[in-house]
């Protein structure tokens, strides 16, 4: 393992859609993501690895050492959130690619092939901030998600994810690899690790997310012209209704539940016209699944009143829902016993974000990593973690993915899924008010 070569390779392709303040902006299927993929195509060409793209925008380098066995995958992505940090996804690719090689070297010095071959993965949209919902492509890939479905999702601007992965060339028509096991590593994006002074987090579960899809429905008037009293402002209930999610927060334990709007469009978006619908969505996250059901009650009923309070409509629908899910308790154990033979402190520890490794455990036993963040920030340019860390990751990583190449993890049973106890209603629900 070459922390040089790797370290080299992470910080030239930070240069790729690098911004003023040291972050990065590679939205899915942009022109900057291109650059990203031909880079990462390039790269497993030269390392003489098969390169495969599938229909949803996927690449895999595939190292075929046992001719027929399925693979053992290892990755994460290259896009990134508008401004956002250079190390999330990103990190977690490159250490794979370092990974793979170095394990390739060893294969090709012993001349014993492992049990199972190796692939690398660079996952399509995974932070979902060009096209909802994120975790597009491993869930395809997994799946959890319809490929045609997600192929005909839009931008804001109207562009397809067809589309926009055509314009790019990466359009694939491929199979992915058949799959024997799944690992990730990835930058904790929180402060746990830091604060604690651990090297690796082993990631056990993940948290219960729920997110609504909110429509307000109000009426276009002039801002000079119509009377207050006569007014169905559509951006004023928004603004209530994102202070209402932010707020109910406050009805449980505190760091119980999280919750956000961070995105929000309206028409027609005139600076002399009252707002006649507005477009947001809200985004609930808890370990307890009670918690987001019993949170997104109280915020149909705080909607439902406000909608008749201002003579309004407001639909909201159920969306990209996941439920906790469990990690195989013999990764974890595999992981503990990796770190504590690289002399590297480890503690088990949940994710509260959304990764592809969560999309992946529900086909294969998977693993995921962590490493740690200063101060705990992510999708902003201020992200950062350590060279240090960077390179422990890999360490730990190639450990790992050793392991699961020689059969490891095989024969374990796939989690299975925590679901809510109160589902969150039918496929949507309606608060009232005339239009």
């Amino acid at each position: 393992m070459s922390a040089a070569a790797f370290l080299n390779d992470f910080h030239h392709v930070a240069t790729i859609g690098a911004t003023p303040n040291n972050g990065v902006d590679r939205q899915a299927a942009t022109a900057d993501d291109a650059r990203t993929r031909n880079w990462f195509a390039e790269w497993v060409r030269r390392a003489g690895w098969e390169l495969r793209v599938d229909g949803i925008g996927n690449m895999f380098g595939l190292l075929e050492w046992t001719p027929g066995a399925p693979f053992v995958v290892i990755g994460s992505h290259l896009d990134s959130q508008p401004l956002g940090g250079r190390f999330d996804g990103a990190y977690g690719v490159i250490a794979a690619m370092h990974a793979a090689r170095s394990i390739d070297l060893e294969v090709a010095e012993s001349g014993m092939a492992p049990r199972f071959n190796l692939a690398v993965v660079n996952w399509f949209n995974e932070e979902g901030g060009r096209f909802a919902p994120s975790i597009m492509g491993s869930s395809v890939f997994a799946g959890l998600l319809d490929r045609e479905k997600m192929l005909a999702v839009t931008d804001l601007q109207g562009v397809s994810v067809r589309e926009a992965l055509d314009g790019i060339g990466y359009l694939g028509t491929a199979e992915g690899p058949e799959l024997a096991g799944y690992a990730e590593i990835h930058i904790e994006q929180g402060r746990i690790l830091e604060r604690e002074g651990i090297n690796i987090g082993l990631v056990d579960s993940s948290w219960y997310t729920q997110k609504l899809d909110i429509e307000v429905l109000g009426e276009q008037s002039h801002t000079g012209a119509t009377a207050m009293a006569d007014r169905h402002d559509a951006l004023v209930a928004a603004s209530k209704i994102i202070l209402m999610v932010h707020d109910v927060t406050k009805d449980f334990a505190e760091e119980a539940l999280v919750s956000s709007v961070g995105q929000l469009t309206l028409e027609p978006n005139s600076p002399i016209v009252v707002a006649r619908r507005v477009h947001l969505v809200a985004d609930l996250r808890s370990g307890d699944p009670e918690i987001v059901t019993a949170a997104r009650a109280a915020l149909l009923e705080q909607i439902d009143a406000l909608a008749r309070e201002h003579d309004i409509k407001v639909n909201v629908k159920d969306f990209d829902i996941r439920p906790i899910r469990r990690f195989p308790k013999a990764g974890l154990e595999l992981s503990a016993k990796v770190a504590g033979k690289l002399g590297l402190s480890s503690r088990r520890i949940q994710t509260m974000a959304g990764h592809d490794s969560v999309a992946m455990n529900t086909v294969a036993p998977s693993v995921m990593l962590f490493i740690p963040s200063v101060d705990g920030v992510s999708h902003c340019e201020r992200e950062f973690t350590t060279d240090d860390d960077m390179v422990t990751g890999l360490a730990m990583l190639t450990g790992v993915a050793r392991e699961l190449v020689s059969g490891a993890l095989a024969g374990q049973e796939r989690p299975t899924a925590e679901l809510a106890t109160a589902v969150a209603g039918a496929a949507g629900a309606m608060a009232g008010g005339a239009a």
